[in-house]
């Protein structure tokens, strides 16, 4: 097996269990695969303000990749080091088929340093998935009630939310009425029950993000190693020079991948380790 450098862990459903934690052995092995030389980078779908708490118990001094590659930060100070952008009108265009379907969107924007990480409409009566996603992550928005129609300047991304059948629809109708304007995948985050259509500008994903840090730091493809359980962990999965899929992950990431770990909640990522320090 050749010497790889550079680990990019997805994080719910990879790094941490079903219960959202970071148990002890797959910190060590981390670790361990640090002192070893090998560079561990956080590519997950979560806002900048929820991966950030990851950062100190794995002792990481590389930017955060947020928001499934649309947002690269630096957590010592913060400091955006990358923040995609869409074409002129393509944001609006999507938020006019959205409305037009009857749902609402949540808005990410780069705005951790002023308290709030997502802009919302403010709907009186949000869908029920909706409710359960603001009730979770109470005080981390703000409100904007001409979302839909004159959406803030600095957005980079953002979500639908509903059941999967309604979201995987939902993409399908974007596809046809924006076609190449967005990167758009389904997928459902273990704190919430409803699924999410993701919307970000063309081109972005967790490989772009990862492929541009790699670049930086003089590493090839091929010294990558990338590792992931859902529809967005896909792109770089299968770019990587070794691509794992979780024991956990969904059939279609599987189907990608070169090898298959154990399941997250049996720390599937020691596994990993070993493999890559064997």
């Amino acid at each position: 097996m050749p010497r790889y450098r550079l680990l990019a862990l997805d994080v719910d459903g990879t790094l941490v269990n079903s219960r959202h934690e970071l148990t002890g052995r797959t910190r060590d092995a981390l670790l361990h695969a640090r002192a070893q030389g090998i560079e561990i980078v956080l590519a997950t779908g979560r806002r900048y303000s929820r991966a950030l708490p990851l950062v100190e118990p794995l002792e990481l001094n590389v930017p955060l990749i947020t928001a499934s590659g649309a947002l690269v930060k630096r957590a010592a100070d913060h400091q955006t080091l990358f923040r995609a952008r869409f074409m002129p009108g393509a944001l609006e265009r999507c938020l006019e088929a959205v409305a037009g379907d009857g749902y609402e969107a949540v808005l990410y924007a780069d705005t951790y340093d002023e308290g709030f990480d997502f802009y919302h409409r403010g709907s009186e009566f949000p869908r029920g998935e909706l409710v359960e996603f603001f009730r979770k992550n109470e005080g981390f928005g703000r409100l904007w009630p001409e979302l839909m129609t004159r959406p803030p300047d600095e957005i980079f991304g953002g979500f639908v939310m509903g059941t999967h059948e309604e979201m995987l629809r939902l993409a399908e109708r974007l596809h046809q009425r924006v076609p190449d304007s967005f990167y758009l995948h389904v997928l459902r985050s273990p704190r919430y029950r409803g699924f999410m259509c993701e919307i970000a500008p063309a081109g972005v994903s967790k490989w772009t993000a990862v492929r541009r840090m790699a670049d930086q730091w003089g590493i090839a493809t091929e010294e990558i190693c990338a590792v992931g359980d859902d529809v967005n962990d896909i792109p770089m999965i299968e770019a990587a020079g070794l691509g794992i899929a979780m024991g956990n992950a969904r059939p279609e990431v599987k189907a990608v991948a070169q090898r298959i770990a154990p399941d997250h909640d049996e720390d599937g990522l020691v596994q990993v380790v070993d493999w890559l320090l064997r």
